[in-house]
């Protein structure tokens, strides 16, 4: 019966994941689905029965360089966020979160981890703007940006959605986006573990190593 829940509850988080307009205070962009944890366990993890191969994305890095994600990260423990600079909510606290959980890990094990954070505001989000935000988390992760529908679609291919940067209802820009973290397995490059948005610091301390190995959480 778990079982059949997990796989459920995977095929639905691919169909619909977590949305989030950040810091627009709009109740209409509520999360609607929920898929940060295996229903009665308390596990921040959801392990997909069926991995996300990894997106064709070729993007721009924050030194202007091109950046061919899955050539990139072949055989890498990697995670990747789909955000933006101007968030004043989820994303800075996501990233936070992974920056201080990667400093838990041994020097060798941080070295092997590749963080990747995508821009879903590639209009505000230039290499420059990207570089100096990042560098006030952690100075090793990826940050990319690029044109806007290549980024919507490379998040697509993962269940995430996200929409043009556009006012709300107070004038001020907001991006609405997908909220969650995919990790990706460096044996099989499959992104097999989701976490949502409320996955904290103990949680993903707790699992990294695993992640970097390739093993299920």
């Amino acid at each position: 019966m778990r079982k059949k829940t997990y796989a459920a509850a995977a095929l639905f988080a691919a169909a619909a994941l977590t949305l989030s307009a950040c810091g627009s205070g709009d109740d209409s962009n509520k999360p609607i689905a929920d898929v940060s944890a295996e229903a009665g366990t308390g596990k921040a993890a959801t392990v997909l029965d069926k991995a996300f191969e990894k997106p064709d994305l070729v993007l721009t890095d924050t030194n202007g360089k091109k950046y061919d994600f899955r050539a990139e990260t072949k055989g890498v423990p990697t995670l990747i966020y789909f955000g933006y600079t101007h968030c004043p909510d989820v994303c800075p606290t996501t990233m936070s979160n992974l920056a201080v959980a990667k400093k838990q890990l041994p020097k060798t094990e941080q070295d092997k981890l590749r963080v990747v954070f995508v821009t879903t505001d590639p209009a505000r989000d230039t290499p420059a703007t990207l570089g100096k935000w990042l560098k006030g988390i952690d100075p090793t992760f990826v940050g990319l940006t690029g044109d806007f529908p290549t980024i919507q679609a490379g998040a697509r291919t993962l269940g995430i959605s996200i929409e043009p940067t556009a006012k709300d209802k107070n004038g001020k820009l907001v991006s609405v986006h997908g909220t969650q973290v995919i990790a990706f397995s460096p044996k099989t490059d499959g992104g097999y573990v989701i976490y949502g948005e409320d996955a904290t610091v103990d949680d993903y301390t707790k699992d990294l190593p695993k992640l970097i190995k390739g093993e299920n959480p």
